[in-house]
This record gives C-alpha cells, structure tokens and sequence, in this order.
C-alpha cells in the first residue's frame, strides 16, 4: 500500500454560474495533488471499505442508483472511510442527444436517491461514457451540480492507462469503477499517484 503524507490546504478553483456548469478534464492547480474517482457501483467487492479504511486517501463516488438501489447500504463504510458520494445518474445512458426533459430527470432523480440514501444531496456529476452536449450541461445545472467531470487516466484490470504522456499530473482526475479486479485498480492507481510526486486529494474541496 503506497502512503502519503497530509494534501496540501486545498485552493478551490471558481466555477461560472451562467445557468450551464464546467465540464472538467482536470483541476487547473500547481499544488501536487491527484483526484481518484470510483463509478457506477455494480460489482461491491467485500474488501472496498477496508481497502479505503487501511490507505486513509479521500475519494469520490459517482454512483449510478439503478446499480446501487439492491445494496445501498453497502457503500455507508466507504463514506466512513471518506468517500464522497456524487451523482452519475439513474440508469448510466448515453446522454447525449437527449431532450432536455430526459436528462434532468436523470441527473435530478439520481441525486435525490442518493440524497436520501446518504444523508447528502451530489453536486458534482459525471455523464456515464464522459458523454454529455449543452443540454446535459444545462440540465446538471438546473439540478444544483457544479461541475461535470471527465477524466485524464482510467484504470482497469491493474493497469493505468494515460491520456496524456506516462505520468500523472497535476490536477489529474483518475477514473477508475466498482469491477472485479477493485483492489489492484485502486492500487495501481494509488501507486502512479505516488510515482508521480503526488498526494491523492478530494475532488470537493477544489471547486466552489
């Protein structure tokens, strides 16, 4: 298990309000701080919340409802362990294209779920595929999101993939999902954020 020393104190990045929110690649920041990010929630593996507990790293949840509703309690240790739960919609469609009407109630329905689940409403999002237009922009926003999320690395089966070059940077969203093999993606994970000089952050604490 890599270990890191405390983050730095977080310098949030302001975010328009213009009735549409950002869609983030990346946090523009110099401080040397990584986010990692879990999606979906389909495959609960037993030794999550341990994995979470032992590594004292914070990260963030972008959970579709559809693939929590059979065991929404599973994911209250993780919380316990400092996760943060954020939306990822109801159902994970394609949300591109759709009418405005289709996307809100996908964006707004699978915040109010988890809102009620957990304690606390999402206000961050990310469109399942990293696929989303204007509208989906528009809607996260008329559903109280900041921001919606893509990423730069993505994880799977123990290895890291980059978008960009063969290191971490800066500000770097890691995706990786709730699949089989969770316990050696978020090491691989953890281990290219330590590679890269860098301290896993939580993603809440930089926009505002």
């Amino acid at each position: 298990m890599p270990t890191f020393g405390p983050a730095p104190t977080p310098a949030p990045i302001s975010l328009p309000r213009d009735g549409s929110v950002p869609y983030l690649h990346r946090i523009e920041t110099t401080q040397k701080v990584a986010f990692l990010t879990i999606d979906d929630g389909v495959v609960k593996h037993p030794e999550a919340a341990a994995l979470l507990r032992a590594a004292h790293v914070p990260v963030t949840l972008f959970l579709t409802t559809d693939a929590v509703r059979d065991d929404p309690d599973y994911f209250k240790p993780l919380i316990d362990a400092g996760a943060v739960v954020e939306a990822h919609t109801i159902s994970h469609p394609d949300l591109r294209g759709k009418p405005y009407a289709t996307q809100k109630r996908q964006i707004c329905g699978s915040a109010d779920k988890l809102a009620a689940w957990y304690g606390r409403r999402p206000v961050l999002f990310r469109p399942p595929f990293g696929s989303e237009d204007a509208t989906t922009r528009r809607a996260a926003a008329d559903c109280g999101m900041k921001a919606s999320f893509m990423w730069r690395e993505t994880v799977d089966k123990g290895k890291v993939r980059y978008q960009e070059g063969k290191r971490v940077q800066p500000g770097d969203i890691i995706l990786m999902h709730f699949r089989p093999a969770f316990v050696k993606d978020f090491l691989a994970a953890l281990r290219a954020i330590r590679r890269a000089g860098l301290t896993p952050a939580l993603l809440e604490d930089y926009v505002r």
